[in-house]
Formats: structure tokens, C-alpha cells, sequence
């Protein structure tokens, strides 16, 4: 179904229904709207375009009458032909090359907030990053003053990365995890998910088994399946992944999971079973990816280890980043593993962009070997726990009889879980109607599910409270005996 965000000009000497059908003509012309693609309805257009219906008709039928458009069987219009009214001017058929593509597309949800998340007016109480207010600028800019004496060129940098970095990943990593790792083993990424994608083009065959959590944030994205591979879910208790309703694993797969503040249910696994994952892990022969993106995000009291920790013959992958802690948009994470694995992916990520950005590299070194950094994230964990708190209080008030949620230990998310079915999506629709957008937690699992991922970190208090307002409004209309 085709978008619409123009509206005609009312007060220009244009009729508006000629101004919509030269936008429409621009839009097949220019080749954005292909052949084949839907137009919304003629209410849902005339909502768009701000106008009568009857404006949207006159335009429809002239351009029906065009060869444009035609009306299908049982209602709606859709793209027919961009040659007659166009001048003969024909682009190529898009649509055959955006479906021919390896990559796959997003759902629709994660589509509509993909778009949305950057519209103005909209309150994200499902957003995976922290609130603009959060952003430490006067230590950046601090850091960034000091890079002159430091930054001798930004030239390309080595397949791993800056070695500075790399070193005071390493070093951070024994520090904070104690994970022994030497910086030859530690590639630098533009964030953590762009290693994931490294890993799935050039570390596993077509038809391979990925074996996550479920729910898990990887089934939100198409990294694994556009090149051909498999997810399995695999059900989670308190104290994480059962692991031993992995079955059989055959030799040509592996298991992603996040230990820590897992997204979007925000448990944390405990160290006995950490231990046991990694022994089952072992004796299968099945590589891990360890996701840790929310390890260093923790309130009261420091998680267990990181299960690389524990690794001592390579069959961990850790992935880290600082998109959580400081901002996604300087585009720093890091990959820890074997020698020869980190330097495989070193070399396919040369062949995509030649190195995550040096300047953010440089930044990075500064923050991690100045002492900063840590002071910084002991101010970040009590802004969080303050948002936190707002959260489950709002949750109390609103939803304390109908669901169930958790209450973070760290990290940014609430798996807020209703106790009977509601149409998820319906109310997600609900509410972008009054400028709520959440994340379905559809999106998140194998299975139909009945919950919703609340982000705390991102909306400003007040506002994350009259979202929740609005939330249990929609939710009230399919709990008409509440």
C-alpha cells in the first residue's frame, strides 16, 4: 500500500483535484510509485490529501481515463501504466528489481516505526535508545577538543580497526567482564549490528539453523533470513534460555542470545545458567553469538560475567557497542573471537565500507583510557533508574489488573504481558492515531503474541506518562468489562 505525505495547496489558483492528479503523475513518472502498487482507499486519501472525497473521485476518474490507474475487482486502484499522460516517458519497472533483491524487507510494523521514529509529535515509548536530553555533549565536546594532539591523519584504517581502540576494548573488556582477549582478537564494527550481518554473509551456509530466544530482538530484523537461514525460538524461564529444548542441533548452526537485560524481555540469565548454556553449546559443537549490548547498563547490582568469560576454546563470538550507553549515531561496537574468525570478518567488512568511521574510533579511544567514560556511566544508570521508576508507576496505575510486566534490573525495556488476548496490532494502529508509537511485541516472537515492548529510556517522564494514559484508553476499548 502506497504512502501519502503531501497535501494539494488550497489557496494556490490550481483546482486541488488537478493538483493531485499532477502529483500522482509525478509520482509514477518519477518512477517512486511502481506498476502494480495499491493506492489507499478514497476515504484514507482524502484524509491524506486533506480535502472532500468527492476531489479525490474527480482525480481518480481523470486519471483512470488515462490509462494511469485502474479500479480492481472488489474495490481500491492501483498503478496501471506510466507511459500515455506521462509523454511517453517511461522509467524502468522498480518493482522488479526491489523484488528480485537477496535482502528481505522489514514487517510492516517495524516499517511504520522505522518511518515514524523520525516524524515530529509522536511519543516513542518503544524507542531502543536514549532521550536526545541524555546525550552527554559537554564530555563529547571536551573529548573532541582534545583530539587534535592525538589524531596525526584520518586515512583509512586496518581491517580490525584503530589499533588504540582495539586496545582499550580489550583492556575495558578484562576490566569489566574478564574476558581475556588480546587486541588481534577484538575487530571494531560500525555497531554491533553490523557484525551480526558480517557473520551471516561469510560464517554460515544457506539453510543453516540460528537458535535464539523467544521473544528476541533478531526476529525483528531480516539479517539471517535474507541470507537464507533459519530461526528457531527456543521458550525462556527467570533465569533464561532452556536450552534443552534445543534438539539435535545439526552442524551448520549456531545460537544468538542476549544474557544480559535481554531485549525485549529484559531478563538477565544467572551465572549457573551461563554455565550450563556454554557446556551444552560445547559438547553440540554449536558456536554462540553472546549479544551484550545492555551489559553495562545495570542499576543495583552487577550482573554475572559475560559467558565469553568462560570461553576458553572459541566458540563464543561477543559482540559490544556504545549505541545503548552513549550514542547509536557515532557507530561504534566490537566483535571478540578467535584470531582467524575476526580477521574473515576484518576482510568482508573492507569490502563494504573500509572501516567504521575514524573520527568516532578516535573519540572512543579518548572516552575508554581517560577515566570519563566511568563517570559518566554512574550518572547514565541513575537518570535510568529515575525513567525506570516513572515507568513502573504508570504501569501500576494503568494496567495493575489486566498485566504483567517485569521490573528491570537494568538496560532499557518492559515486556508488559496482558493476561488475556488483546489485538495487539489493532491498538498499535490505535494509537498513532494519537500519536503513540510503541513496538508490538509481534514483532519480537515466533508465536502470536499478546505484549507489548515498553522503551523507558527515550520519552521524557511526563510524556512517557500520558502515553501510558493513552495505551490503557485503547487497551480499555477491548476490555469492555473492566
Amino acid at each position: 500500500m502506497l504512502e501519502i505525505d503531501w497535501k494539494p495547496e488550497k489557496k494556490s489558483s490550481q483546482p486541488m483535484y488537478r493538483q493531485i492528479v499532477n502529483f500522482i503523475s509525478d509520482k509514477i513518472g518519477s518512477g517512486d510509485w511502481t506498476i502494480g502498487s495499491r493506492l489507499p482507499s478514497q476515504r484514507d486519501m482524502a484524509k491524506a490529501f486533506g480535502v472532500n472525497r468527492s476531489t479525490v473521485v474527480t482525480a481518480m476518474e481523470e486519471l483512470i481515463s488515462y490509462g494511469i490507474l485502474e479500479g480492481e475487482r472488489g474495490g481500491g486502484t492501483k498503478v496501471a501504466s506510466n507511459t500515455w499522460s506521462l509523454l511517453m516517458s517511461q522509467p524502468p519497472d522498480w518493482n522488479k528489481y526491489i523484488s528480485s533483491g537477496h535482502f528481505k524487507a522489514n514487517v510492516p510494523e517495524i516499517q511504520t516505526i522505522n518511518k515514524l521514529e523520525f516524524e515530529p509529535g509522536y511519543i516513542r515509548i518503544g524507542t531502543g535508545e536514549l532521550a536526545p536530553s541524555l546525550y552527554p555533549s559537554k564530555l563529547v565536546g571536551k573529548i573532541i577538543r582534545r583530539l587534535p594532539d592525538r589524531i596525526l591523519s584520518l586515512n583509512y584504517l586496518g581491517p580490525l580497526g584503530l589499533p588504540e581502540l582495539g586496545k582499550a576494548v580489550a583492556e575495558r573488556m578484562k576490566k569489566e567482564q574478564n574476558i581475556d582477549a588480546d587486541p588481534s582478537q577484538v575487530l571494531i564494527a560500525s555497531g554491533s549490528l553490523q557484525g551480526l550481518q558480517l557473520i551471516s554473509v561469510c560464517m554460515l551456509k544457506r539453510g543453516s539453523n540460528v537458535y535464539t530466544e523467544a521473544p528476541t530482538y533478531l526476529k525483528s530484523l531480516q539479517i539471517f533470513q535474507s541470507a537464507g537461514m533459519n530461526l528457531h525460538g527456543t521458550p525462556m524461564d527467570e533465569e533464561g534460555i532452556k536450552y534443552w529444548s534445543i534438539k539435535d542441533p545439526s552442524r551448520d548452526s549456531l545460537l544468538y542470545t542476549i544474557p544480559t537485560h535481554q531485549n525485549p524481555t529484559g531478563i538477565v540469565m544467572t551465572q549457573q545458567r551461563r554455565q550450563e548454556l556454554l557446556s551444552f553449546c560445547q559438547r553440540q559443537g554449536l558456536p554462540m553469538i553472546e549479544d551484550d549490548a545492555y551489559g553495562q547498563l545495570w542499576f543495583d547490582e552487577k550482573p554475572p560475567n559475560a559467558i565469553k568469560s568462560m570461553d576458553k576454546n572459541g566458540s563464543v563470538l561477543y559482540t559490544g557497542t556504545i549505541s545503548k550507553t552513549m550514542a547509536p549515531g557515532l557507530r561504534i561496537g566490537w566483535i571478540i573471537g578467535p584470531e582467524a574468525v575476526v580477521y574473515r570478518l576484518g576482510d568482508v567488512k573492507m569490502q563494504t565500507d573500509y572501516g567504521a568511521s575514524s573520527v568516532s574510533q578516535w573519540i572512543m579511544t579518548e572516552l575508554f583510557t581517560s577515566g570519563d567514560y566511568d563517570a559518566y556511566l554512574d550518572w547514565l544508570r541513575k537518570e535510568l533508574v529515575a525513567r525506570r521508576d516513572n515507568a513502573l508507576a504508570a504501569l501500576d496505575k494503568n494496567f495493575s489488573d489486566i498485566a504483567t510486566w517485569n521490573k528491570p534490573t537494568g538496560g532499557f525495556y518492559i515486556w508488559l504481558k496482558f493476561n488475556r488476548k488483546v489485538p495487539i496490532n489493532k491498538i498499535f494502529a490505535e494509537c498513532l492515531e494519537r500519536d503513540v508509537l510503541f513496538n508490538p511485541g509481534t514483532v519480537y516472537d515466533y508465536t502470536e503474541s499478546n505484549a507489548i515492548r515498553i522503551s523507558y529510556a527515550y520519552a521524557d517522564p511526563d510524556d512517557f506518562t500520558k502515553a501510558m494514559d493513552v495505551l490503557a484508553d485503547e487497551v480499555n476499548r477491548h476490555y469492555p468489562d473492566r
